[in-house]
C-alpha cells in the first residue's frame, strides 16, 4: 500500500499482508469475467484457479494481524478487513487485527500508518529517501497521524451494523476537518507535530496539539469521506458499493459434503472390490465422460493466454491444487474429471506409499470441506489403480480397502463425504468451462513436434489411463494431445523379472552390501568424493554426547573389506569389464543386485551410456534406472527408491510451491547441517532448479539427505497449511537438523547404533517418515517398533513402525496390564518423601515432554532416579526388597530440549522478553556472538524481523539441547525487565551464566555423594544430569539459573534483607 519495503526504506522487498489481501480479493473477484462483456468471447475470458485463492488466504491467515517482517501492525490493513477488499473470512482475526490497529496506531487526529513511521515528522532529514536503522528510533511516539483511516472506521461500522462506532468516528472527524472556501469540510492529509514540541511529546505521547501538513484536501481520504457521509445518512445502500456481496465473507457458511466417487483402473480391479462388497465402475463404464490424471490438466492450462503473435508463452507449467482437480470440467463439448495430484505416481515417489496416498485423502478431503467456496460440490475422483494391490495382484491393499469402507459411512476424518457414481453427481457439480480450447481457436494444440515433453519429469510409470481413450474408433483433436501426453511418460521394459524366490541365490554374496561395493568402485575409480551410500552418513553414538551427531559428516564410504573379496569381471587391462556386467544383468533376478551393477555402471559409465541390453539400442543406464525405480517401488524398498530418486535427480513437482508455502507462512527454511556455511538459508522463493540444486549442495552432494530434505519440505509445507498451530514459535525451519534428530529418535527409541538408525530412516516409508515428523513438531508420545516381512515377500529392508502411545505411556494393546499393575502398586508399602514432588512436576510437564516406551531398558536389580530429591541415579526399595526406578523418565528433558533446539521452538511471547531486556544492558553475548541493544532502536517488539535477527545469533550454537539451556538461561534474565531497574549493566554473557548454573547443579550432587555419574558433555561441559533435568523442582534447571543469574548481576540488584540460598 505504501509502495515501500522494509520501513527503512532501503529498497528491502518484503511481504505485505495488504497487498496479500487485495490480491486475493481481485482473484476472487474478476474469476470468470469476461473482459469486453457481452461483446466478447471465449479468449477473453479471465480463469482463475481456487488454489491460488486459496493460498492467499492462508498466507493472510498466517500473518494477521502482523502487517510484514519489519511491520508488526499497519492501518492500512483496514482496507482487507473491511471495505473495499474484505478479504478476511475469520471474524475473530478481523476483530483481533482492528483492535491492534486501534490500541497501538489510533491517536486524537487519526491513525498512524505503523509504529515508526518517519514520513514528515520533525525529525526526518528530507534530503535522503532511506533512513539509517538506529535511527528509526527518533520516530517513536512523533509519528503522523492519518485522519484518511477514520474514514475507514466510519465505513466499517455502516457495512458491521454498528451504529455507536459510525457515530463515534463522525464526531471525531468532524473536529479535526479543515473549512475550505464556501465552507466545504477538507481532509488533510495528516496532522505532524510541531518541531517546538517534540520533546514534550516524546514525555508525554498524544498530548501536544497537532498541525496539518501535506495536501489539503487529501483526494484519497477526501473521497472516503464524502462516501462514508453518503453511507452514514442513508444516501447509499451498501449493496450498492459492494455489488459483489464481498462483504458476507465472515458470514457462517453451510457445511460442505465431499462428493467421493472410487473407480477401478480395470476390470479386473473392479472385480477384486466386488468380492469385497464395493460396487464400483472402472474408467472405462464412465464413457463418454474422461477421467486424466491432474498433470494433463497442468498441460491444458499452459495452453492459457499462448499467442505465438504476441509472443505470449501462457501460463506456466504449475502444479493444480485438490480444489481445481475437484471440478468437472467441460472441454470441447466433452465432460472431463481429473484425479488429483497425490495419486500420480508419475512424479516422486510419495504415491508409491498406499498408506501415504491414504493419508493424504484424508488431509485433502478436510482441506476440500474447509477451503470449498463454489456452489455446487467438489467432486474428488479416487482411483484405484494396479499399485493399490498386494505385492502378488490377488487382492486389494488392506489401507485401501478400509478406506473405501470409512467413505460409504459419510464420514472420513472430520469431512461429510458422500461416495457414489460419477453419473449421480453431475448435477450438483460444479463446472468450468475451458473455451479457450475451442476448436475454432487461433492456437492449435500441437505448436510443434516436440510438444507435450516438457513436464518437469518425464521418465516415469504410465499411470494407466489410456485403456480408455486408446480405445475409441475416432479421436479429436484433444484427444490425440492427450494421449500424446500420456504416452510421452510412458516406459518399456528391459531387466529381467524379480525372481519370488528369497531363497535364490544372489549374482553377489550376500554379506557384502551396497555401501562395500560402492566403495570399492570409487577406490577403483580413484574418486576422491565418492558417491554416498544409501544410508545417511553417520558416526556412531559417541560415548560422551549420547546423541547421533551429523554434525561431523560425510564421511568417506571406504569400508575395511579387502577389494580382493569382489570377484567383479575384468578385462585385460584389470578394469572392471562393463560388458560383461550388462551380460550378468540379463541373469540377475535379485532388486538389490540389478540396483548393485546399474549403480556401478552409473559410476563408470554415467547415466547417458547405452548398455545395448539384449541387442537393443538406446537402452541407456537411465532408462534402466527408471525401470528399477519401478520395481522397487513395487517392493516397497523405501531405501532404494529414495537413492535412485537421487541417481535420477527426481524433484518433488511441488517443491517450489511447497518452500513458497512454507516462506509466505513467515518461515524461514535451511537446508544441509549446520553451522554455516554449510547449512544453506533459504529466505525467498526460488525457481525449481535453483532450489533442487541448493539443496544437493547443502547436502554436500550426498543424494539420500538430498532427497530426503524434498520430501520433509513437502511434509512440513502439508501442515503449515493443515495445523499452523504447529508451527507457533517457530520461525525458522532446519531441515538438516530435523533429520538428525529424526535419526536421533531412532537410535534412541530402537536402541541401536547410529549407522543402524540412519539406515531405518531411509528405509521408512513415507507415511511412516510423515508420521515421525509430526510426532516430533507436535511433542506426542510415539513408539518405534521393529517388524518382521512376510516370508514370501522380495523386500531385503528392515520394516519400522511409527505408532502413537497414550498418555499412559503404552500403545491400547498394552494398556490391558495398567488395571493389574495399579492393584499391585496398592499393595507395596513403599515410603519415598519424593514421590508427590515427582509426580506434579511429570504431571505439570506431560503437556510438553514425553518419553518413548522404548527408550531406557530398566533392570529390576538396580534403577536410577531422575526425581528432584535423587537426581543422581540412586536406587530405592520398599520393605519387601523390590526395587522400584524411573528410569522410563530417565532422558525424557534432554529429549525434549534436543528436540525443541532442533526445530528451534521457543517459549511465547521469548522475543518480546528478549527486547525488553535489551533495553536495559548494551547486549547480550550468546556463545561468542552479540546482540546488541542497538537492534531496539531499529526494531520493534513484535516485528518478525526483530525475532529472526535474535534466532539468527541463537542457531549459531550447534548443540540443540544446549542451545535450549541458553534459552532458559535468556527467560530468567528476562524476569528483570519487569523490575524497576533502569540498568543491569553491559553486556551479559548468557554462556557463563549457563556454565555458572551447570557447577552450582554439579556442587551440590557431590555434596550427596553423586561422584560416579556426573560425566560432562565435552563440547559444552554441561553436566548431562543437568541437561536432563526439569525446569522446575529444587534441583530443576530454573532453580539454578535463577542463583546463576543472581550471583552474576548481584552487584546490580537491589539490597534487601533477602539473602541468596
Amino acid at each position: 500500500m505504501w509502495e515501500r519495503g522494509d520501513k527503512t526504506n532501503q529498497g528491502i522487498p518484503e511481504l505485505n499482508a495488504s497487498s496479500v489481501g487485495m490480491a486475493k480479493a481481485a482473484l476472487e473477484a474478476i474469476d470468470e469475467l469476461d473482459l469486453f462483456g457481452a461483446h466478447g468471447g471465449r479468449k477473453s475470458v479471465i480463469h482463475v484457479l481456487p488454489d491460488e485463492v486459496e493460498h492467499c488466504q492462508s498466507i493472510l491467515f498466517s500473518m494477521l494481524p502482523r502487517a510484514s517482517t519489519s511491520k508488526e501492525i499497519d492501518a492500512g490493513l483496514l482496507s482487507i478487513i473491511s471495505f473495499p477488499a474484505f478479504a478476511v473470512e475469520d471474524v475473530n482475526l478481523v476483530n483481533v487485527t482492528k483492535n491492534e490497529i486501534i490500541s497501538k496506531l489510533q491517536g486524537r487526529y487519526g491513525c498512524c500508518r505503523f509504529l515508526r513511521d518517519g514520513y514528515k515528522t520533525p525529525r526526518e532529514d528530507p534530503n535522503r529517501l532511506h533512513y539509517d536503522p538506529a535511527e528509526l528510533k527518533l520516530f517513536e511516539n512523533i509519528e503522523c497521524e492519518w485522519p484518511v483511516f477514520w474514514t475507514y472506521f466510519i465505513i466499517d461500522g455502516v457495512f458491521s451494523g454498528d451504529a455507536v462506532q459510525v457515530q463515534e468516528y463522525r464526531e471525531a472527524l468532524e473536529g479535526i476537518l479543515i473549512r475550505g472556501k464556501n465552507g466545504i469540510r477538507l481532509v488533510p492529509e495528516l496532522y505532524a507535530v510541531p518541531p517546538n514540541k517534540v520533546d514534550e511529546e516524546y514525555k508525554n505521547p498524544h498530548t501536544v496539539d497537532r498541525v496539518p501538513m501535506g495536501k489539503v484536501p487529501h483526494l484519497w481520504g477526501q473521497s472516503l469521506y464524502i462516501l462514508s457521509s453518503l453511507l452514514a445518512e442513508g444516501f447509499l445502500a451498501a449493496g450498492e458499493i459492494d455489488p459483489l456481496n464481498r462483504r458476507f465473507s465472515t458470514s457462517v457458511k453451510p457445511d460442505v459434503v465431499v462428493q467421493v466417487t472410487v473407480l477401478a483402473e480395470n476390470n479386473h480391479i473392479k472385480d477384486l472390490l466386488r468380492k469385497h462388497g464395493v460396487n464400483v465402475q472402472s474408467i472405462a463404464d464412465i464413457h463418454p465422460i474422461q477421467v486424466q490424471p491432474g498433470r494433463i490438466l497442468s498441460h491444458i492450462y499452459a495452453k492459457l493466454g499462448r499467442n505465438k503473435n504476441m509472443n505470449l508463452s501462457g501460463r506456466p507449467y504449475r502444479h493444480i491444487g485438490v480444489l481445481g482437480t475437484s471440478k468437472l470440467y467441460v472441454i470441447r463439448n466433452q465432460i472431463f474429471t481429473f484425479t488429483p495430484q497425490f495419486t500420480d505416481q508419475h512424479h516422486f515417489y510419495l504415491a508409491l506409499d498406499n498408506e501415504m496416498i491414504v493419508e493424504m485423502l484424508r488431509i485433502e478431503l478436510a482441506y476440500l470441506c474447509t477451503c470449498w467456496r463454489m456452489t455446487g460440490r467438489p467432486t474428488l475422483t479416487f482411483p484405484i489403480s494396479r499399485t493399490m494391490l498386494t505385492n502378488d495382484g490377488s487382492d486389494i491393499h488392506s489401507a485401501v480397502l478400509s478406506t473405501i469402507r470409512k467413505l460409504e459411512d459419510g464420514y472420513f476424518g472430520g469431512a461429510r463425504v458422500k461416495l457414489g457414481n460419477l453419473s449421480e453427481f453431475l448435477t450438483t457439480s460444479f463446472y468450468t468451462y475451458l473455451t479457450f480450447l475451442d476448436p475454432d481457436c487461433d492456437e492449435k494444440l500441437f505448436d510443434n513436434a516436440s510438444e507435450g515433453t516438457f513436464s518437469p519429469d518425464s521418465d516415469s510409470d504410465l499411470v494407466g489411463y489410456l485403456e480408455d481413450t486408446c480405445n475409441q474408433e475416432s479421436q479429436d483433436e484433444l484427444d490425440h494431445y492427450i494421449n500424446h501426453l500420456l504416452q510421452s511418460t510412458s516406459l518399456r521394459s528391459y531387466l529381467p523379472p524379480l525372481c519370488k524366490n528369497t531363497e535364490d541365490r544372489h549374482v553377489f554374496s550376500a554379506i557384502h552390501s551396497t555401501r562395500d561395493i560402492l566403495s570399492v568402485m570409487a577406490k577403483a575409480k580413484g574418486l576422491e568424493v565418492p558417491f554416498v551410500p544409501m544410508t545417511l552418513p553417520t558416526k556412531v553414538l559417541s560415548a560422551h554426547r549420547k546423541s547421533l551427531n551429523l554434525v561431523d559428516s560425510p564421511q568417506p564410504l571406504l569400508e575395511k573389506v579387502p577389494e580382493s573379496d569382489f570377484q567383479w569381471p575384468r578385462d585385460d587391462h584389470g578394469d572392471v569389464d562393463c560388458e560383461k556386467l550388462v551380460e550378468q544383468l540379463k541373469d540377475c533376478s535379485n532388486l538389490q543386485d540389478q540396483a548393485d551393477i546399474l549403480y556401478i555402471l552409473y559410476v563408470i559409465k554415467g547415466p547417458s551410456w547405452d548398455t545395448n541390453l539384449s541387442g537393443q539400442h538406446g537402452v541407456t543406464v537411465q532408462n534402466l534406472l527408471g525401470e528399477l525405480y519401478g520395481k522397487a517401488g513395487l517392493n516397497q524398498e523405501w531405501g532404494l527408491i529414495r537413492y535412485i530418486s537421487g541417481l535420477l535427480r527426481k524433484k518433488v513437482e511441488v517443491l517450489a510451491e511447497a518452500c513458497t508455502d512454507l516462506l509466505s507462512h513467515q518461515k524461514q527454511l535451511t537446508v544441509g547441517l549446520p553451522p554455516e556455511p554449510r547449512e544453506k538459508i533459504i529466505s525467498a522463493p526460488l525457481p525449481p532448479e535453483e532450489l533442487t540444486k541448493l539443496i544437493y549442495e547443502a547436502s554436500g552432494q550426498d543424494i539420500s539427505i538430498a532427497v530426503l530434505t524434498q520430501e520433509i519440505v513437502v511434509y512440513l509445507a502439508m501442515y503449515v497449511r493443515a495445523q499452523p498451530s504447529l508451527f507457533v514459535e517457530m520461525l525458522r525451519l532446519r531441515i538438516g537438523l530435523i533429520i538428525q534428530v529424526m535419526a536421533t529418535e531412532l537410535a534412541r527409541s530402537l536402541n541401536c547404533s547410529g549407522e543402524e538408525a540412519s539406515e531405518s530412516l531411509m528405509n521408512l516409508s513415507p507415511f511412516d517418515m510423515k508420521n515421525l515428523l509430526h510426532h516430533i513438531l507436535s511433542g506426542k508420545e510415539f513408539g518405534v517398533e521393529r517388524s518382521v516381512r512376510p516370508i514370501h515377500s522380495s523386500t531385503s529392508s528392515p520394516t519400522i513402525s511409527i505408532h502413537e502411545v497414550g498418555h499412559t505411556g503404552v500403545t491400547k494393546t498394552e494398556r490391558s496390564g495398567i488395571n493389574r499393575l495399579r492393584s499391585e502398586m496398592k499393595q507395596m508399602t513403599r515410603r519415598f518423601s519424593a514421590d508427590e514432588q515427582f509426580f506434579s512436576v511429570g504431571q505439570a510437564a506431560s503437556s510438553s515432554a514425553h518419553s518413548s516406551k522404548s527408550a531406557v531398558t530398566v533392570p529390576r536389580d538396580y534403577c536410577r532416579s531422575s526425581t528432584p530429591s535423587s537426581p543422581t541415579g540412586t536406587s530405592s526399595s520398599d520393605s519387601g526388597g523390590h526395587h522400584i526406578g524411573w528410569g522410563e523418565r530417565q532422558g525424557q528433558w534432554l529429549r525434549r530440549r534436543r528436540l525443541d533446539g532442533a526445530i528451534n521452538r521457543v517459549p511465547v511471547g521469548f522475543y518480546q522478553r528478549v527486547w525488553k531486556i535489551l533495553q536495559k544492558c548494551h547486549g547480550l553475548s550468546i556463545d561468542g556472538y552479540v546482540l546488541p541493544s542497538s537492534t531496539t532502536r531499529e526494531m520493534t517488539p513484535h516485528e518478525i524481523k526483530f525475532a529472526v535477527h535474535v534466532e539468527s545469533v541463537l542457531n549459531r550454537v550447534p548443540q540443540p539441547e544446549y542451545r535450549q539451556l541458553l534459552v532458559e538461561a535468556i527467560m530468567v534474565l528476562t524476569l528483570l525487565s519487569d523490575t524497576e531497574m533502569t540498568s543491569i549493566g553491559g553486556i551479559i554473557h548468557v554462556d557463563q551464566i549457563v556454565q555458572m548454573a551447570s557447577q552450582l547443579f554439579l556442587q551440590d550432587q557431590v555434596s550427596i555423594g553423586a561422584m560416579d555419574t556426573l560425566e560432562k558433555d565435552q563440547a559444552t561441559g554441561i553436566c548431562h544430569f543437568f541437561y536432563d533435568s526439569a525446569p522446575s523442582g529444587a534441583y530443576g534447571t530454573m532453580t539454578y539459573l535463577t542463583r546463576a543469574v543472581a550471583s552474576y548481576l548481584q552487584e546490580l540488584l537491589p539490597n534487601s534483607g533477602c539473602q541468596m540460598q
